[in-house]
């Protein structure tokens, strides 16, 4: 998929802020701590960049998931299979 720098731009800060809301409410970072994770996870890839925005094909609610619980979240964790209300009303 080619991606126009301002649609790029919008996804990395909506896969962000989805990201570092999820450290902060399931896994008790800061805000500060969040945004720092969010930014180490979802890094900026510059336009030339082979696979740029494959990140987006998983949620962030998933990805914040398997890196607070791990892979088998959805077997341990039924409850954090699907985002929660509260993380929906981010968008």
């Amino acid at each position: 998929m080619v991606w126009s720098e301002a649609e790029y731009l919008g996804c990395l800060r909506s896969e962000r802020r989805g990201y570092a809301w999820v450290m902060r409410h399931h896994a008790g970072l800061t805000s500060a701590e969040a945004r720092e994770a969010a930014l180490e996870r979802s890094p900026y890839e510059p336009q030339d960049a082979p696979c740029r925005g494959l990140i987006f094909h998983d949620e962030a609610w998933h990805r914040a998931m398997v890196a607070i619980h791990g892979d088998r979240y959805v077997g341990e964790h039924p409850e954090l299979a699907d985002p929660s209300s509260d993380y929906r009303a981010l968008a």
